[in-house]
């Protein structure tokens, strides 16, 4: 009997893995560092090998070891935070990338290119930042040890993490619910047929008003509680329909079956991809910052 037939084990399923997974990745992001390097690193191996299967079924061939082997060593730089390295290690991978699909001689060449590059940013780079968003608001270590296992629990950088879990969440019930009672109106019905404007309307209500909230604890001003929540739902629903859209392109339903009840783990982490990215750089230079603010209020005095 399969889960078309028993859908009750189908909801089990589900609800024993998300419950399982998210009590893993939440121990690994309280304590940070190590623990959520190698969470990361699960991730962006997992999620790089559905990803190159998605693309196999395109008719595209990217190099999986060229895409492992880049986010291996950006993840290495990124839990020094050796972000001045990080120009080369991009521009490593387009020598890399080019030098891989002209030795190997398949074709399509520039689709090989192209989405081994897509690769290395998509299932490396953006979810890495999290390790700089979890880093925000720590101090520097000392010890040698503490700089090989840095453990910095409590930080402004938590908060702002545990901030994105909760609203992409909140984004999803949402989505689900306002989709399934007031949803009329399709939202992308070629990416995904069953996705409604209602629903994403629903789903960013929800997230922007737990964000208020959320950012009250947190003592955030509300203007930030507010342009975080938006900037969460709004790039959670666009991580969701990109994933969406690399799926339908190539004639794939899941991006695998590694997750029971859920599919793969890019089916699971693609709301995040996007938006680790955005709300890190928003914290960086805005709310734990102003300096890129003062200098574009500079420059666009000095045009004048």
């Amino acid at each position: 009997m399969d889960e078309k037939t028993n859908p009750k084990k189908s909801i089990v399923q589900r609800a024993l893995t998300g419950v399982i997974f998210g009590l893993i990745a939440l121990f690994c992001i309280i304590f940070g560092g190590f623990p959520l390097l190698l969470l990361l690193m699960i991730v962006i191996v997992l999620g790089s090998k559905e990803y190159v299967h998605i693309l196999q079924h395109k008719g595209f061939y990217p190099s999986l070891k060229v895409i492992l082997a880049l986010n291996t060593v950006m993840a290495v730089f990124a839990y020094f935070n050796c972000k001045f390295l990080m120009p080369m290690v991009f521009t490593l991978g387009v020598i890399i990338s080019f030098m891989w699909v002209l030795f190997k001689g398949r074709q399509p060449y520039i689709a090989n290119v192209a989405t081994t590059l897509l690769g290395f940013v998509y299932c490396g780079w953006c979810p890495l930042q999290m390790l700089f968003l979890r880093d925000l608001g720590t101090t520097n270590n000392t010890s040698y040890m503490q700089m090989i296992f840095k453990t910095n629990i409590l930080s402004a950088g938590l908060g702002y993490v545990v901030f994105l879990l909760l609203l992409v969440i909140m984004t999803d019930i949402g989505c689900f619910y306002a989709g399934k009672f007031f949803g009329k109106h399709k939202l992308a019905p070629v990416v995904s047929p069953n996705k409604t404007v209602e629903g994403a309307i629903g789903g960013a209500i929800s997230a922007v008003i737990l964000g208020m909230i959320c950012g009250y604890f947190m003592g955030l001003p509300w203007y930030h509680s507010f342009i975080m929540g938006c900037l969460v739902t709004v790039f959670a629903q666009i991580g969701d329909l990109s994933e969406s859209l690399l799926k339908r392109d190539a004639g794939v339903k899941d991006s695998g079956d590694l997750l029971p009840g859920h599919g793969g783990f890019l089916d699971r982490t693609d709301s995040y991809i996007l938006t680790i990215p955005v709300l890190y750089y928003y914290c960086l230079y805005f709310v734990q910052s102003n300096d890129l603010l003062n200098n574009i209020i500079a420059f666009v005095k000095g045009l004048f």
